[in-house]
């Protein structure tokens, strides 16, 4: 590596990446542009970009979510892809179009390099290097969080000396979100005899608790593709996101279960 390369990082705008910018920069010597791809998460702009800028990173903001939708979602729905029969996958399916818009950005700007904020714990930095590798094998991959085997502890202090702004609560679960769900684990769910706590869930509520009236809604198709809410045309990331609203007020939606990782553990994930 020499001063002035460029690498592109699969950013989120949390604690890892943000730590992940800072080291590429700082230790590395890497000109970082963090490409945060918009899948439909739940995200503050002022904070990732602040946190961007205390990491001495360009932060790009890519618009995926339509073509997440169209592309992502709506081939697993008519697929009925379900992990184990029972998980409608969430992260697995964001994943490469992540990677893609990564690469697509590195393309963009001339970058030597790629690089992801994933632990050595989880399925998701085989999910960003395999799509990498399929997509680019030109590029070096970093993974600075991994390589360093930083724990949250270790990462935290990173964060205060580095001058990023994190939140100091302390972070019970780890949790990813997107357009097509969200899935939560670590914590108190690693006890599986354990009930799920109910701060855990935040898409949906306790169906004990649930509206008793229902509440009914028609889907309109044509050619297989959903086009319509209740009579009213919308775009597929729109009504994606009203059926998830309404479904989630009443308790739909909620899986409990144990899944494997490729690193040879099972993890309990809601």
């Amino acid at each position: 590596m020499t001063i002035g390369d460029i690498v592109v990082l699969s950013y989120s705008g949390g604690l890892d990446t943000s730590v992940s910018a800072r080291t590429l920069r700082q230790e590395h010597g890497l000109d970082v542009v963090a490409a945060l791809v918009d899948v439909g998460q739940a995200f503050d702009l002022e904070e990732v970009t602040a946190r961007a800028e205390a990491a001495g990173a360009r932060l790009e903001v890519i618009d995926a979510r339509e073509r997440f939708a169209e592309s992502f979602c709506l081939p697993a729905l008519h697929a009925n892809a379900l992990y184990e029969g029972k998980y409608p996958l969430v992260s697995a399916l964001a994943r490469p179009l992540i990677a893609a818009e990564t690469v697509a950005v590195a393309r963009e700007v001339g970058a030597r390099y790629v690089a992801h904020g994933c632990t050595g714990k989880g399925n998701d930095q085989v999910r960003f290097e395999a799509a990498f590798a399929a997509l680019a094998p030109d590029l070096g991959v970093l993974a600075p969080v991994r390589e360093a085997a930083l724990s949250r502890e270790e990462a935290l202090a990173l964060a205060d000396r580095f001058g990023i702004p994190v939140s100091r609560e302390s972070k019970t679960y780890s949790v990813d979100e997107n357009l097509w769900g969200r899935t939560v684990e670590c914590g108190p769910l690693e006890d599986p005899w354990d009930q799920p706590p109910a701060d855990a869930f935040g898409l949906t509520v306790d169906p004990l608790v649930a509206p008793d009236r229902p509440e009914e809604l028609t889907v309109t198709f044509s050619a297989g593709r959903p086009v319509a809410l209740d009579g009213e045309d919308m775009s597929l990331p729109r009504l994606i996101e009203r059926v998830t609203a309404v479904g989630a007020a009443h308790g739909f939606g909620r899986v409990d279960m144990l899944e494997n990782r490729l690193v040879g553990i099972k993890s309990r994930e809601l």
